[in-house]
């Protein structure tokens, strides 16, 4: 029993070991801008009320060794130098594409594996479709959003065609997802905002690990006064999601990053400069 005890611990040793070992690098890409003109809407508690916001559509690209992988692909490329209607609710443009900002550092489309999808919206789907050669991860309850008839709010099943008519490499995800089988990329189930949706950890050596947020929260204050969006599928989920990537931030000492809040995104370094 002893020699059997001693065993799993050193497996366990091992495993932590192994955790660290992959060469990592994250960047913060710039995938768009939304104003919100009336910034109510994202409170079912009337929170907000008479406030605007500019929210931020950030995406990220993440290097395991020689591997990358692309964490949402911001706002659809149409909407590329769109006019911000100062009367309209929600006003999305895009100053740069994803293909584009990759380019800077030199990566092209075909070096991307995999792409991985907090959640079906369509802010969040917008140019994967320059990536159709990668396997897709999505939350499973997210994919059948994508296949519904009609689709659910937010969401625009032809922004991800490729997968769905079978193109491309598709992998539903239930609960969390360890990407590459060594810790360092997990996928957080964090339902609520959507039915499958997801957050992102990601152990980087020296920042240390950094957690993105997906759309569990938009900005920093829902955190605060527990402000549910009514356009949520599930207010419970919601608050309990909100409460894990919280208690995570506090155990394993993480930066957590909202990736709609300006001042959150702030937290990682500005494009093309990547956070190890």
């Amino acid at each position: 029993m002893n020699f059997r005890i001693f065993a799993i611990a050193a497996a366990l040793t091992t495993t932590t070991t192994i955790t660290h070992a992959a060469d990592m690098e994250l960047w913060r890409l710039d995938c768009g801008s939304i104003k919100v003109k009336d910034l109510s809407t994202f409170s079912d508690t009337f929170d907000y009320a008479g406030m605007s916001r500019m929210l931020t559509d950030s995406c990220y690209l993440i290097r395991h060794d020689k591997a990358y992988m692309l964490w949402d692909t911001g706002l659809p490329a149409s909407l590329l130098g769109a006019p911000q209607d100062t009367d309209a609710a929600m006003a999305p443009t895009l100053a740069r594409t994803v293909v584009d900002q990759l380019g800077e550092i030199g990566v092209k489309p075909a070096d991307i594996s995999i792409v991985g999808i907090s959640h079906n919206h369509f802010d969040h789907l917008g140019q994967a479709a320059d990536f159709s050669q990668a396997r897709m991860l999505i939350g499973k309850g997210d994919l059948d959003g994508l296949r519904a008839d009609p689709p659910p709010f937010g969401v625009e099943s032809a922004l991800v065609a490729p997968w769905l008519t079978g193109g491309g490499a598709l992998e539903p995800v239930s609960g969390d997802k360890d990407v590459f089988g060594d810790g360092s990329v997990v996928m957080l189930a964090t339902p609520g905002h959507t039915a499958g949706s997801h957050s992102l950890l990601v152990r980087l050596a020296a920042t240390g690990p950094v957690l993105l947020s997906g759309d569990t929260v938009h900005f920093e204050r829902q955190f605060e006064n527990h402000g549910v969006p009514p356009f949520n599928t599930d207010r419970a989920e919601s608050l309990a999601s909100m409460d894990r990537l919280e208690r995570i931030a506090k155990t394993l000492k993480a930066t957590l990053v909202v990736q709609h809040d300006a001042d959150d995104i702030a937290k990682l370094p500005a494009f093309p400069v990547g956070a190890k």
